[in-house]
């Protein structure tokens, strides 16, 4: 009796781009309108197959990255989210997803890539909501990118990513409270942010006018991990009933 023999199931690979940026003080997320089946007119997250067998998986990802948002890679944060492969979650067969994060502060008005019919600025909470529905399994993609940052702000310096090269630390705050959708007491964060050494730097003697007295200027330090770490606050209850 012949034994079975095996044959591997094919497998294709793409990317997919969870972009943040703040826009009016909102944490917004990037997406398109697909301008192809599956999913025909549905809003869904920026990515695609790798072009050929030999493109890296990071390359494929700054390439879509420039593609999608014209932006060099080298001025975005960009680093690997999570794998995604569920075997139902794309109707064309088993496709494998790599998903990457993407942050950049003030992104400009998007312009839609080669298969997509449109592009635009989404605010976080609107896709978290359920309100837009959106293809594949993105919802959930953009939900672990947005969970990933937030966490991320409490323990690393990621939250200068989404400010400019100079900004003052009310501006850092308004970062801290957009991404993690919280207010925050000023002078209990001004306090936490001076004690991370390293964290923010002064910018040479720069002030800034913010309505009332200049605004002290500051840039990214080189400390990438923040000791002590800036812990997020605790959602009431009936916050937390409303996010779900």
């Amino acid at each position: 009796m012949q034994a079975d023999v095996w044959s591997p199931t094919p497998v294709l690979l793409t990317v997919d781009l969870v972009i943040l940026t703040l826009r009016e003080g909102r944490l917004c997320v990037l997406l398109v309108e697909r301008g192809e089946d599956p999913f025909q007119g549905m809003p869904a997250l920026p990515g695609g197959f790798l072009n050929h067998a030999g493109e890296e998986i990071l390359d494929a990802a700054h390439r879509e990255l420039s593609e999608e948002t014209a932006l060099d890679a080298g001025s975005v944060h960009l680093e690997q989210l999570a794998t995604y492969g569920g075997a139902g979650r794309d109707p064309r067969g088993r496709i494998v997803s790599v998903a990457h994060l993407a942050i950049a502060p003030r992104l400009p008005e998007p312009v839609a890539g080669t298969d997509a019919r449109d592009a635009a600025w989404v605010p976080a909470e609107v896709v978290l909501s359920g309100e837009v529905e959106l293809a594949f399994d993105h919802r959930q993609i953009v939900t672990d990118g947005i969970e990933s940052a937030r966490s991320k702000l409490e323990f690393s310096s990621l939250a200068t990513a989404f400010c400019g090269e100079i900004f003052t630390i009310v501006e850092l705050q308004q970062v801290y409270e957009a991404v993690w959708g919280a207010e925050l007491d000023t002078r209990n964060f001004y306090r936490k942010v001076q004690a991370v050494k390293g964290f923010i730097v002064p910018a040479g003697s720069g002030r800034r006018n913010t309505g009332g007295r200049p605004a002290r200027l500051y840039r990214a330090g080189p400390k990438m991990a923040l000791s002590p770490p800036l812990i997020r606050p605790a959602l009431s209850t009936a916050e937390e009933e409303s996010r779900e």
